[in-house]
């Protein structure tokens, strides 16, 4: 029963995480990108303002929602191999599907 758990959770982190990363450099929802408190911050103290431009820029932005993808591919993954993931955790070896 823990193993399964542990797939849910590790789906449900992947759909999380990924939907929050394709929508948090565009969407205005969740604050301006680029003037995050944190990189103000650090942009003020290292004295290199072409952080906060480097990180508000469009190239940033697409890597960012990249890796929401690829966190949505690896959700959807386990989702069809959720039986092979569990046997693997439960140190099972797994069946083939058919």
């Amino acid at each position: 029963m823990v193993e399964r758990l542990t797939v849910i959770f590790f789906i449900t982190l992947c759909l999380l995480l990924g939907v929050y990363l394709i929508l948090a450099p565009w969407d205005t929802m969740f604050g301006l990108w680029s003037e995050n408190y944190l990189l103000v911050y650090l942009s003020d103290v290292t004295g290199y303002p072409v952080l906060q431009r480097t990180v508000a820029s469009n190239w940033v932005r697409g890597g960012v929602t990249g890796l929401g993808v690829l966190n949505l591919f690896i959700a959807f993954w386990e989702i069809v191999h959720f039986r092979q993931s569990v046997a693997l955790l439960q140190g099972k070896p797994p069946k083939p599907e058919n």
